[in-house]
C-alpha cells in the first residue's frame, strides 16, 4: 500500500496508527491496552488498526503471542515522520495528553526547575491580541523606568530560554520591543486599529536574519567533543536567527561572545565567529555572553 494513502485516512485513524507507530518506534512493542487507553476505544478497533499498520508496513511488527503484544521487527521503517522535539516531550510527559490528564511520561524524566510560569489569564489576552491582530493595554513592571501603562501591539511570542516575551510594538516609547509576560499585569484589548507602521514588516530587528557560525571554544583541549555534542560539521554549527532573538539564543547556549574569546570554557564550550561582525547593530547582542557595546564598529 502507498503512503501516500495515509493522507486519505480520517483525522483520528491517521492518529491511532500513528501512535501504533510511535510506540514500536521508541518503546518497541504495543498492545490492545495501550491504544485503548489512549484513545478510549475497543478491542476490535485495535485489531483493525494493527491490521491497517500492517498493510502499509508489513515487516515493521510481528505478534507476540504469549505476550499478546505486538513488537517491533529488525527491518522496522516508521511510516509517519517524528518530530524529535515532541518525541522527547512524549517519552517524557506523555503522548498527547488531554487537557486534563496527568502528564506521566514512558520513561523516567528529571526538568530543570521552571522559576518562571506565565500567568495563564494574561497570556489569554496577550495570545488573543497576537491572532486577532489588536492592541492590548497593560501595566508594565520594567527594570529601567519602573511601573508604567503602555499600548502594544505585539506579534509574536518568544521563548528565551528563561522566561517568556512578546516581540510587540510600544506606543510608548514608539519602537519595537520585547516584553516579558511576566512583568504584564491589567491586560486587555483595545479597539483602536493597529496602524501599519506598527506591523511586524516594518520591525527590521525581526526582519533581519543572521547567519550565526558557532564553534568550539578556542581554550577546550578536546574541541572533537564539543563537535559531536552540538552535531558539528566541518567543526562549526550555523544557525540562522532573527536579530531580535539573536541574543536569546547565545545566552541560553552559553556562547562566548567576547572578541577574544576569554569566557571561562568549562561554563562556555561554545565560541561566536566574528562576533564583532555579526552583532553589529543587533540589539539582542546586549544580553550576548561576554559581548560589549564597544565591539561595534559605529
Amino acid at each position: 500500500m502507498d503512503s501516500k494513502d495515509l493522507d486519505n485516512l480520517h483525522q483520528a485513524q491517521r492518529e491511532r496508527l500513528c501512535f501504533i507507530d510511535f510506540r514500536l518506534m521508541f518503546l518497541g512493542d504495543v498492545g490492545r491496552v495501550d491504544l485503548s487507553a489512549k484513545f478510549d476505544v475497543a478491542p476490535a478497533v485495535f485489531t483493525r488498526d494493527v491490521a491497517l499498520y500492517r498493510e502499509y508496513a508489513p515487516e515493521n511488527c510481528s505478534l507476540n503471542n504469549k505476550l499478546k503484544r505486538y513488537e517491533v521487527g529488525n527491518k522496522f521503517k516508521p511510516i509517519f515522520t517524528h518530530d524529535v522535539h515532541r518525541v522527547l516531550s512524549a517519552l517524557s510527559r506523555g503522548y498527547g495528553e488531554g487537557l486534563n490528564q496527568a502528564s506521566t511520561g514512558y520513561l523516567n524524566a528529571e526538568f530543570p526547575l521552571h522559576l518562571n510560569q506565565p500567568d495563564v489569564n494574561v497570556l489569554a489576552v496577550v495570545s488573543r491580541a497576537i491572532y486577532q491582530k489588536k492592541l492590548v493595554r497593560v501595566t508594565y513592571h520594567s527594570f529601567t523606568s519602573g511601573q508604567s501603562k503602555r499600548d502594544l501591539a505585539p506579534f509574536a511570542i518568544i521563548d528565551s530560554g528563561a522566561r517568556w516575551h512578546i516581540r510587540a510594538f510600544d506606543r510608548r516609547s514608539q519602537t519595537f520591543r520585547d516584553f516579558a509576560i511576566n512583568r504584564i499585569s491589567k491586560p486587555s484589548l483595545v479597539d483602536d486599529p493597529v496602524q501599519p507602521l506598527e506591523q511586524p514588516e516594518h520591525d527590521h530587528q525581526w526582519l533581519r536574519m543572521l547567519n550565526v557560525e558557532l564553534v568550539p571554544h578556542p581554550s577546550i583541549n578536546n574541541p572533537e567533543a564539543v563537535e559531536i555534542d552540538y552535531g558539528m560539521k566541518d567543526g562549526k554549527l550555523t544557525l540562522n536567527l532573527r536579530a531580535a532573538v539573536a541574543g536569546y539564543v547565545l545566552q541560553a547556549w552559553n556562547v562566548d561572545c567576547s572578541e577574544d574569546h576569554h569566557l571561562d570554557p568549562v561554563r562556555y564550550r561554545l565560541s561566536l565567529k566574528d562576533a564583532d561582525k555579526l552583532l553589529y547593530q543587533v540589539e539582542s547582542a546586549a544580553i550576548a555572553p561576554g559581548f560589549a557595546s564597544t565591539q561595534w564598529n559605529t
